[in-house]
């Protein structure tokens, strides 16, 4: 959907399952035209498509992408934004830490979101630039918390970004469509926040990028830091720069200060819940939390103690071996949950976060083009908060929609 200001509003369809493309395309065609039915009937419909590396091969076979192209086009669909940061398999299997494998060390992973970019380029309308989110570039226990190890995949990652860079300058030279690559923080991940995002940037992503492409493209050194910051931006996800306990409007202030631009904002809210005093109440507390503790995804908690001070546990069943800890007294949950709500059989959210960026973007428009909900859980959700998913994602869009009319009345 196309918001009165300009900005594109969508789902991520990385909640249906399917890896393969036959998969992946009867689901589209299942739940697709019936949202934008229900939400979109007279207008367009953006689409946030969810591509494994599998898939993304798959489609590209015989005539796949045209025909897919024409489907989009006869049911009034346009893609204008991926998701290209899990590469395999997504649902239905034990996912954890391996949503960061291959990491951006590794040719596959460059392979896969180069591929990306060209199925994008051909889906994309004229006139409309495209966005696809990727991983925060490694996973931090992976490399053991060490400095040293961190700065061998800053400057592999750095090269493949750059790599990445020279495709998309000639794929905006070619076809003239502008796209970006924008860079997903999480919990854990190489990248987690506002300061590792531009620490990335100053001294390695620019340094890098710059030296190769006025080698390689002969443009001046403005040159290539302006194709850098144009085709590398970050994807804000409200529930994880919540985790990170960072204000909205200070994090945007900050990358805007590196020139650093807002790809796209991922629309979703962490489980958050003040901790109570007494070994009891924790207690009780730790069994409304234990329905969240699945098997599938990673959910990281991080905690905020007396002093002020950031904890952090792997994943809520860890967390939760910790609870009774005295001095802790917040825990913000790495799980996507619902945005319609902010009680979640007793437990709260980061709601508020999302209604704060909403209010930032009405007054600040450019922000960003490009809005997407990313609520993935509703298979693993506790019995109780789940429903039809047509149902579900017609509501998370509603109380977006909601949101953002109040917020541009204001």
């Amino acid at each position: 959907m196309i918001l009165p200001n300009g900005t594109h509003l969508t789902y991520c369809t990385n909640i249906h399952p399917g890896e393969n493309w036959a998969d992946v395309l009867a689901s589209l065609k299942q739940y697709l035209p019936e949202v934008k039915k229900q939400l979109s009937p007279e207008a367009p419909f953006g689409v946030g498509l969810r591509l494994s590396n599998l898939a993304s091969q798959e489609l590209l076979i015989g005539n796949n992408l045209a025909e897919f192209k024409s489907w989009l086009h006869a049911e009034g669909l346009y893609v204008f934004t991926m998701n290209g940061f899990p590469y395999g398999g997504f649902h239905h299997q034990e996912v954890k830490d391996a949503v960061h494998k291959p990491d951006w060390t590794t040719q596959n992973r460059l392979a896969y979101t180069i591929r990306l970019a060209y199925i994008l380029a051909e889906l994309l309308p004229e006139g409309m630039e495209g966005g696809i989110s990727t991983s925060p570039l490694s996973y931090k226990p992976w490399l053991g918390f060490n400095k040293v190890r961190f700065n061998e995949v800053f400057k592999t990652a750095a090269k493949h970004l750059t790599l990445l860079t020279e495709e998309l300058i000639y794929l905006k030279e070619t076809t003239g469509k502008n796209i970006h690559i924008d860079i997903e923080p999480e919990p854990d991940g190489l990248l987690e926040n506002t300061q590792e995002v531009i620490s990335f940037y100053q001294k390695w992503l620019l340094y890098i990028g710059c030296k190769r492409l006025t080698s390689t493209r002969g443009l001046s050194p403005d040159e290539a830091v302006h194709a850098l910051l144009n085709h590398i931006r970050v994807c804000y996800d409200v529930c994880h720069f919540a985790l990170a306990y960072e204000a909205p409007a200070d994090t945007f202030a900050k990358l805007k200060a590196a020139g650093i631009q807002i790809g796209k904002i991922q629309l979703s809210a962490a489980l958050k819940t003040e901790l109570p005093t007494g070994e009891a109440a924790r207690s009780d507390l730790a069994q409304k939390l234990q329905p969240f503790a699945e098997s599938t995804y990673l959910h990281q908690v991080v905690e905020r103690d007396v002093f002020g001070k950031l904890n952090y546990y792997s994943d809520l069943p860890y967390a939760l071996q910790h609870i009774q800890k005295p001095t802790a007294t917040e825990w913000r949950t790495h799980f996507h949950v619902p945005l319609f709500t902010q009680n979640y059989i007793g437990l709260n959210s980061t709601q508020d976060d999302v209604e704060t960026v909403l209010t930032y973007i009405a007054e600040h428009p450019q922000l960003t083009q490009h809005l997407e909900v990313e609520t993935y859980t509703w298979e693993v959700l506790p019995e109780g908060l789940k429903t039809d998913l047509t149902t579900s994602i017609v509501r998370e869009l509603e109380w977006v929609l909601q949101q953002t009319q109040i917020k541009e009345n204001a």
